[in-house]
C-alpha cells in the first residue's frame, strides 16, 4: 500500500491520502535469527533496567549466571543493536558518525524552571513476543511530559527527523534541544531543523546516560509498568498498549518531583 520510494509522494504524504497513521509504516518487527536472541536480549534488557551500570562484562557474567553459553563479544553486540547506555565512562553504544557535527553539552549546572525550556529525546528497545522495534520519544525536561512519541523497526535518522517535525508542529519549539551523539542525531536532516528553528543544540558527552536522564528514567517506567506485564503479539497491540501508557503517564500519574501533580496538568499551565 505505502511505496518507500514513490516518485513524487513521500511516505508522509501517502499516509495522509490514505488517512493511516505514519508509524504503521514502521510497524514490522525486527525478527531475530532464533528464540535464544530473543530471550538473551529481554535478559538483557531486564537487568539494564536493575543494574543501568552494568558494561558488556558484568552482562556476560550475568547471563552465564542464568545458564547461558554466551561469549562477551556477542553481549556486546547485543547491546549495541538495543542502543543500551551504560551509565559510567565506556566505550559508548551510541556511535556517532565521524562526518557528523558534533555539539557541546549546554546544561550543565542550568536552572530548569519552565516547560519548552529545555525539550530531549532517545530511542530504545521495546521487545515483542518475537522480535523487537525501537521507540523514539520527546520529553519536556521541566514538566516530564512525554510530548510526541513513535515505533519504528529501524533507528534511521529520517525516522528521528519526521518525530521531531510531528513534535514541532503539535507543540512549538524548546529553547534547547539535547540528544546523544548517536548518528541519527547527529545527521544533517535531523539538525537542520533544529538549526531553522533557531533552536539551540545540546548533545550529551560520551559515555554519559545521565546527561539525558529524565528519558531514562522514562523508559524504565514504562517497561517496568506496562512492556514486562504483557506479551505484545504485533505491533498494532505495542502501539495500543504504550498509548495507554502514555495517556496514564501524562495526565493520570502523579510524579513526585511535580508535587505529586500530572507532567501535562503542569505542561498546560504554562506551555
Amino acid at each position: 500500500m505505502i511505496e518507500d520510494n514513490h516518485e513524487d509522494l513521500s511516505i508522509n504524504r501517502q499516509c495522509n491520502i490514505l488517512s493511516i497513521s505514519r508509524s504503521r509504516v514502521y510497524y514490522k518487527p525486527v525478527e531475530r535469527s532464533n528464540e535464544l536472541e530473543d530471550a538473551l536480549m529481554k535478559a538483557i534488557d531486564k537487568e539494564h533496567l536493575k543494574c543501568p551500570f552494568y558494561g558488556f562484562r558484568r552482562m556476560t557474567v550475568h547471563l552465564q549466571s542464568l545458564g547461558y553459553a554466551i561469549n562477551r563479544k556477542r553481549v556486546r553486540r547485543l547491546m549495541k543493536l538495543m542502543n543500551i547506555k551504560v551509565i559510567y565512562p565506556h566505550s559508548n553504544t551510541s556511535k556517532p558518525d565521524s562526518d557528523h557535527q558534533k555539539y557541546p553539552y549546554l546544561l550543565r549546572d542550568v536552572v530548569i524552571n519552565r516547560a519548552n525550556q529545555v525539550w530531549s529525546t532517545d530511542i530504545t528497545y521495546i521487545p515483542m513476543e518475537k522480535g523487537f522495534m525501537y521507540c523514539m520519544a520527546i520529553i519536556d525536561w521541566h514538566t516530564r511530559s512525554i510530548l510526541h512519541w513513535s515505533l519504528s523497526n529501524t533507528m534511521e535518522a529520517s525516522w528521528c527527523t519526521q518525530v521531531l517535525k510531528d513534535c514541532l508542529a503539535k507543540h512549538g519549539k524548546p529553547e534547547i534541544f539535547n540528544t546523544d551523539q548517536g548518528s541519527q542525531f547527529t545527521a544533517n536532516m535531523f539538525l537542520e531543523v533544529l538549526i531553522g528553528k533557531q533552536i539551540k543544540i545540546s548533545m550529551d558527552g560520551k559515555g554519559r546516560a545521565l546527561d539525558n536522564v529524565f528519558i531514562e528514567r522514562f523508559w524504565r517506567s514504562l517497561k517496568q509498568e506496562k512492556i514486562y506485564l504483557y506479551a505484545y503479539e504485533n505491533g498494532w497491540q505495542l502501539e495500543q498498549g504504550i498509548k495507554e501508557y502514555m495517556a496514564f503517564y501524562n495526565y493520570e500519574r502523579p510524579h513526585q518531583s511535580l508535587g505529586y501533580k500530572t507532567p501535562m496538568s503542569q505542561y498546560a499551565m504554562v506551555a
